[in-house]
This record gives structure tokens, C-alpha cells and sequence, in this order.
């Protein structure tokens, strides 16, 4: 049986939420991975957050979008992480490239 609207939207928030939870627990898990790997990164979902707002007519800029996302400053995230590898760098451009051939607004 589908899922009615409310339903689906309190459960796609949820997961959404425990998206998040787990994003913020696994921040060895640099962005450049998540983009090499995934085609998304924690700033995409800051990016999308954003532009779910504006569509809703809601404010909400990139840094309060992020720091939702990251549960702390952007700057203090990555200031913990290391410099990306010309390996990750490479993955990452092959995925966006993707990304695009796919038509996904993730970075590009």
C-alpha cells in the first residue's frame, strides 16, 4: 500500500534526521569521499535544504543551512579534515562529470 503524503513526509524526515545523525557521527568521512563516492556531499544537503526553503518560502542562507547540516560552524569541520588526495580530487571530478551525464544537481 503507498504511503499517503503525511505519512511519507513524516517518514522521509526521520530518515532524513537520522541521515544527518549519522553524517555528523562518521565525520571521519571526509566530503571529498562522499563526492568521489556517492555524488553528494554534506554541502549538497545544505544546498538542497536551501532550496527546499526557498521553494517553500522559508530564509534560510547556505551557513544556517550548513551548520543545521554539520551540527557545528562549518569552519570548525573542516578544519579537522585533511588535504584532499590528488587520488580523492580525481574521484570526485569523475563523479560530478557523472553526475551530470546523469543530470543530478549535486555540485555541478
Amino acid at each position: 500500500m503507498p504511503l499517503d503524503e503525511a505519512n511519507r513526509d513524516r517518514i522521509e524526515a526521520a530518515a532524513f534526521r537520522r541521515l544527518l545523525a549519522h553524517l555528523r557521527a562518521r565525520d571521519d568521512v571526509a566530503n571529498v569521499t562522499l563526492m568521489g563516492e556517492a555524488g553528494f556531499c554534506r554541502n549538497c544537503l545544505a544546498d538542497w535544504l536551501v532550496e527546499a526553503a526557498r521553494e517553500a518560502g522559508v530564509s534560510l542562507d547556505r551557513d544556517e543551512a550548513r551548520l543545521h547540516v554539520y551540527g557545528e560552524p562549518y569552519e570548525a569541520f573542516r578544519a579537522r579534515q585533511p588535504p584532499a588526495t590528488p587520488e580523492q580530487l580525481a574521484r570526485m571530478e569523475a563523479s560530478l562529470a557523472e553526475n551530470r551525464r546523469r543530470g543530478t544537481n549535486a555540485h555541478g
